[in-house]
Parts: structure tokens; C-alpha cells; sequence
């Protein structure tokens, strides 16, 4: 099953689970604790504000990697298996490749900015999780196959991704602008929507050479193709 699963996928799969362990090893000492907070994405602190750290660039990137709990960390990465590996099938490994750190660093960016200007009332938090890409993913799964259906997780109701990718966008909508202090990111997932949205229309505006919306070739198509041209040729000759 887990061969089955394309490569970025795969990859993207196995990185979140080995920083997931090593970050849990690194908190258990007090020596290394303070190692694991210079991952996590920090806001943009004013200089008279007193705090243990502050953003860091690389923290756009190594805070998708890194998950509060192992709940967390187990939603993540079956909703990047149930939607990464049909979008890698269908865009192939570079695009899917390019989408996904696109929606993560994007989504990223959209919470510094709610997190910093939130810093500067008074109120510090720090944030990790892949879960902006995720929601770009949910994003991009809708918009491509939206008459596929999937489950509502944790629910088990069955709805068609179009659907459920708007409950999902309502839903962090509301909560990021009308609830405070559920410990939860969602202007982080509402931000890898809108950035994943971005570059889908952005893409369909300018597909790739073949103007196929950069699917994957498939390789046994193209042996059969291969074969019967060497085929033909040999008859000429």
C-alpha cells in the first residue's frame, strides 16, 4: 500500500513523521526544549516586546513540518495521502511539488501577519502544523475532481469534495474571524486556499507547452507509442 503512494507524496509523508519524532525527542530534555521553539513559526515581534524569540525566515518552511500532537500529526498526513496522491497523479511530481510548498509558504505568510499584528495587542502565539498545505490541497482536490466523493472527517458523512471544500472555507472563515483562542491556525488554512486558488487559476490561464494542464505521462502509453513507431519504422525499411 504505502509503494502505491506516489513519490513527493511519499516523501513529503516520511519528512513529517521523522520531524515529528525528532521533535518530540528534542522536547523531553530542558538542554534541547528550546531548540524545537526556533522551528515553529513566530510572529513578527516589536523590539520592546520581551519574548523568547522571534520570526525567522526559515520558520515559513520548518513549521509545516512540525505538528502539536500525534492527533494532529495523523489528520495531517491521511488528508495528504486521501488528496497529494490523486493531484501528483494528475499534475506529475514537479507541479505537485511546486503547488504544495507554494500553499505552505503561502499560508504561512497570511499567519504572520494575523500573528504579528495580534502580537502587538498584547497576545503572542506561535503556530506549526502542515495544515495550510493541507487545505490547499482540499482546495485544489475540489476544483479538479469536484464530483468525487469523500468523507467529511471526523464525520463519517459522505459529500462531494466540491461541497466539503466549501464547508471547510466557510468554516475557517467564521472561526478566524469570530472566535479567538482555540489554539487553532485557520487563517492558516484559510490562507493555503486562497493561495492554492491563486495558482490553479493561474495555471489554467497558462498551461504547460502541451496545454494539457501538466498531467503525468503515463509510461506504459508511451512504450506502446514508442514500440509501434519502431514498428512502422522497420516496415520502411
Amino acid at each position: 500500500m504505502f509503494s502505491s503512494i506516489p513519490p513527493v507524496v511519499r516523501k513529503l509523508l516520511i519528512a513529517n513523521v521523522v520531524v515529528f519524532i525528532l521533535q518530540a525527542l528534542l522536547s523531553q530534555s530542558d538542554a534541547t526544549r528550546g531548540w524545537v521553539l526556533w522551528f515553529e513559526l513566530w510572529p513578527w515581534l516589536p523590539s520592546d516586546v520581551p519574548a523568547a524569540g522571534n520570526f525567522m525566515p526559515w520558520q515559513l518552511l520548518s513549521s509545516g513540518f512540525m505538528h502539536g500532537g500525534i492527533g494532529h500529526l495523523v489528520f495531517n498526513m491521511l488528508a495528504l495521502v486521501m488528496f497529494g496522491a490523486s493531484l501528483e497523479y494528475e499534475w506529475g511530481a514537479k507541479r505537485f511539488a511546486i503547488y504544495y510548498f507554494t500553499c505552505l509558504i503561502g499560508s504561512a505568510l497570511l499567519q504572520l501577519l494575523i500573528a504579528s499584528i495580534a502580537a502587538r495587542q498584547g497576545d503572542i502565539y506561535l503556530t506549526l502544523g502542515a495544515s495550510g498545505a493541507v487545505y490547499g490541497l482540499l482546495l485544489a482536490y475540489g476544483m479538479l475532481f469536484p464530483n468525487r466523493r469523500v468523507t467529511l472527517l471526523p464525520f463519517p458523512i459522505v459529500l462531494k469534495a466540491r461541497t466539503l471544500v466549501i464547508i471547510y472555507a466557510v468554516a475557517a472563515v467564521f472561526y478566524g474571524v469570530f472566535t479567538q483562542g482555540t489554539g487553532v491556525a485557520h487563517f492558516a488554512h484559510l490562507g493555503g486556499m486562497l493561495v492554492g486558488w491563486l495558482v490553479i487559476m493561474y495555471w489554467r490561464k497558462r498551461p504547460p507547452g502541451g496545454g494539457n494542464g501538466g498531467r503525468r505521462r503515463d509510461p506504459r502509453v508511451e512504450a506502446l507509442r514508442e514500440r509501434r513507431r519502431t514498428s512502422k519504422l522497420r516496415v520502411v525499411k
